[in-house]
């Protein structure tokens, strides 16, 4: 087999790793603190790119403006889901928690196709954007450049943000025992407020990282990348921030090796391939790649 096609497909994979990892790194990041497991973290990534296309179709905006509405618009979503279908639940168990997330996903959507129609929209990015580089063979847009950037600097600063600053203590403090970390006069709700903002901005940019990538979106585009996000922060040893990235990265290589090296009959079931990955995976390592061993399993 030609050595620049697999080549082609790892780099391809790296690609679709970058956006899965993005969003893995908002699941991390909530789950750390609440073990909440978010099924509504892929709709806001859908919420945010509808406001990009509006704004820039509809009301001529500049796309960078476009941009930081769509995060402001993804952090209020994602602030009033916490508000009113997180947080008076917080207290019942997970498994309320997440059918509560099941909710909120599915009136996400349902309401993304009362305004917007079920049918596909074309998403463009500008020119200076999807202009291909050309490495030895190997093609890459400017916007995959900024993605795999983007998913390095965004670990890099949470790392130290979680580590070395108040807000990550107090963070830290509440993914261990939120109960103690209440006695010890730490605000639970400040703390998880910033979790979902954190969570819903970096939905809103992989959202646009992955419209870019396929050029259009729908009101469930959302649904299916997040469920594969969640799968790589579980492989990667869901509440690891560089767990996340890793799972995302190897998640999205096996997918698109799946699918550039297998007969095409079977390409179709690359979805399922991903899910098997992670079965297999878990089988070895309970608690993930990077998990804690001492740790819950994932």
């Amino acid at each position: 087999m030609d050595t620049l096609y697999v080549l082609s497909q790892l780099v391809n994979g790296l690609k679709l790793g970058s956006v899965y990892a993005m969003v893995a790194i908002g699941y991390s990041i909530v789950y750390g603190i609440l073990r909440l497991i978010n099924f509504a973290h892929g709709d806001i990534m859908t919420v945010a790119v509808y406001t990009i296309l509006s704004l820039v179709t509809i009301f001529g905006l500049p796309l960078w403006m476009s941009i930081g509405a769509s995060v402001v618009m993804a952090v209020v979503v994602g602030l009033i889901a916490e508000r009113t279908a997180y947080r008076p639940l917080r207290a019942a168990g997970e498994e309320t928690t997440l059918v509560s997330s099941l909710a909120v996903s599915i009136f996400l959507q349902n309401l993304m196709m009362m305004i917007f129609s079920p049918q596909r929209k074309a998403f463009h990015l500008p020119e200076n954007l999807t202009f291909l580089h050309n490495f030895n063979g190997i093609r890459l847009s400017t916007m995959n450049i900024i993605t795999f950037i983007a998913v390095i600097v965004i670990l890099v600063i949470l790392t130290f943000v979680i580590k070395r600053t108040r807000v990550g203590m107090a963070m830290r403090a509440c993914s261990d025992n939120m109960d103690a970390s209440r006695l010890m006069g730490i605000n639970i709700n400040h703390v998880v407020v910033i979790a979902f903002i954190i969570g819903s901005s970096l939905a809103a940019l992989s959202g646009l990282m992955l419209a870019g990538e396929y050029k259009t979106i729908d009101p469930m585009m959302g649904f299916v990348p997040g469920l594969k996000a969640f799968c790589a922060a579980v492989l990667g040893g869901i509440g690891s921030l560089g767990g996340a990235v890793l799972g995302g990265f190897v998640l999205g290589v096996a997918e698109m090796l799946f699918a550039g090296l297998m007969p095409t009959e079977i390409t179709p079931y690359r979805d399922a391939f991903v899910f098997v990955v992670l079965i297999l995976v878990l089988m070895v390592r309970p608690n993930g790649i990077l998990g804690s061993r001492e740790g819950g399993r994932s």
